[in-house]
């Protein structure tokens, strides 16, 4: 059966990482434009649904439930990706139309949630996991039926306990990405489960090393509490503005004393890259598309032991879906191998369902299988809720640690 696409709302891409909260205002959150990267992008570099083989989605569990569900499917979703082939190959296998509506950001999708609920508009949605908080304080979503999304399909790794609420599930995850550590194989080699978040601030690489302000902050904040130096979990300042400037004073000030570690602060790809490039900074926490483009340079990526910082989205059924039986087969297709890795694709991430990274391009899947060896997914710190007080407050801490 031919399918067919309805896509509505906002179509101008959009350089898109939902975990980020850079602006100071209402929504401490903002879409950011597509950088110039030195190099081909991730979705050039992936780009080519026919090498993941979408012809081969039509997985038995999809089959056997082809056209036991018809009518339609309302989606929510970010605007700037190109998922026509997905929507296509889900209409061809179960008779299910995706209307697609195109949203810029996490506030906008919110707040045509909030829309939709006045009536009979959507049926999921697709935020990141450190803001289903605001969706479940709104009272928009409705628990998934685990006994019908293939649980057993997700690597174990992103099946985290956030996405659970009073011991239901109100989360499913689709794509992830991290920050972890990248460096020049010759001047600074890194082995996983040695590779810690202290080696940026290791002597030996003194006015090398490249990093985000905010996640360096973290990071320090991290090792502290390993160490037994802080008077409450990290964790803790995440909920509360008086642990925040507690915690954070203390990461700040230690910030401070190694600041002369800092080759180059980064806040956007570019300024990663050109950290590597061209400011002679060997070692960093930098994205995952950031080491991609890096490779060609001689530049690894591995996981800290401490874990990578991780960002998780995914899917939320609203509470006056029409069509959540058309939702459920849809969550059960994208987690099949083959959808999973054609997903990540079209949005430049990555994937969760268990053996979707063997169908993905070849450099990245060795890339992601380098970087995360054993035990290194079930270990990634996932990125928080960070209400807008938070946001406006870290980058005070994070212009302090810049300006020192």
């Amino acid at each position: 059966m031919a399918s067919t696409i309805r896509a509505c709302g906002l179509a101008a891409p959009s350089w898109h990482r939902p975990w980020l909260g850079r602006s100071r205002g209402k929504t401490g959150l903002t879409t950011l434009p597509r950088p110039e990267l030195q190099g081909p992008d991730r979705r050039a570099f992936l780009r080519g649904a026919a090498a993941l083989g979408l012809g081969a989605l039509a997985s038995p569990a999809i089959v056997s439930r082809a056209f036991s569900s018809s009518g339609e499917l309302n989606y929510l979703g970010w605007s700037g990706y190109d998922f026509g082939a997905l929507f296509r190959t889900f209409t061809e296998k179960t008779g299910i139309t995706v209307n697609f509506s195109e949203q810029p950001d996490q506030e906008a999708m919110l707040a045509q949630a909030r829309i939709a609920a006045q009536g009979v508009g959507a049926d999921i949605v697709e935020p990141s996991i450190d803001r289903l908080p605001d969706w479940l304080q709104a009272d928009l979503l409705q628990p998934w039926n685990d006994g019908n999304v293939s649980l057993d399909l997700y690597d174990k790794a992103f099946l985290t306990g956030s996405a659970m609420h009073r011991g239901r599930r109100y989360f499913l995850p689709v794509v992830w990405g991290a920050e972890a550590l990248a460096y020049a194989r010759q001047a600074a080699p890194q082995t996983y489960g040695t590779a810690s978040l202290t080696a940026l601030f290791d002597e030996r690489y003194r006015g090398k090393i490249a990093i985000r302000p905010s996640t360096g902050l973290a990071a320090i904040g991290r090792v502290l509490e390993a160490e037994g130096k802080l008077p409450r979990p990290w964790l803790d300042g995440y909920k509360d503005e008086a642990a925040m400037r507690q915690l954070w004073d203390l990461a700040l000030a230690e910030a401070i004393k190694r600041r002369p570690m800092i080759g180059q602060f980064w806040n956007s790809e570019n300024d990663a890259l050109t950290a590597f490039r061209s400011k002679g900074c060997t070692l960093g926490l930098t994205w995952d598309t950031t080491a991609q483009v890096l490779a060609g340079d001689d530049v690894g990526f591995v996981a800290p032991k401490e874990g990578a910082f991780g960002w998780l989205q995914g899917y939320g059924l609203l509470k006056n879906a029409r069509n959540a039986e058309q939702a459920h087969e849809w969550a059960r297709f994208i987690v099949t191998p083959e959808a999973s890795a054609a997903y990540a694709t079209a949005f430049s991430a990555n994937p969760v369902a268990q053996g979707a990274i063997d169908r993905l391009d070849a450099k990245l899947r060795d890339l992601l299988r380098a970087a995360y060896p054993g035990d290194a997914l079930s270990k990634i710190w996932w990125w928080p809720a960070q209400p807008p007080w938070f946001v406006a407050l870290r980058g005070e801490y994070a212009q302090k640690w810049q300006a020192a």
